[in-house]
């Protein structure tokens, strides 16, 4: 597999962490109380923020020669 793919693949895990982060977030808020909401929470930022570090690294990795 090529590098760029590599990368492209690597940023769609991203794509996907945000997308459960944000879908944990809205189930949390809305329907959950107590304990089990601030664990989803907790949880929807750990994934927001592993994302963003993703991102982060794919982005400022630089193009790919070749």
């Amino acid at each position: 597999m090529s590098p760029g793919m590599l990368k492209m693949y690597i940023s769609f895990v991203a794509m996907a962490l945000m997308f459960v982060s944000v879908i944990a977030a809205i189930f949390g808020r809305e329907k959950l109380k107590g304990f089990w909401k601030n664990l989803v929470l907790t949880i929807s930022f750990i994934c927001m923020v592993i994302s963003g570090l993703i991102v982060f690294l794919v982005v400022f990795s630089g193009p790919i020669e070749g």
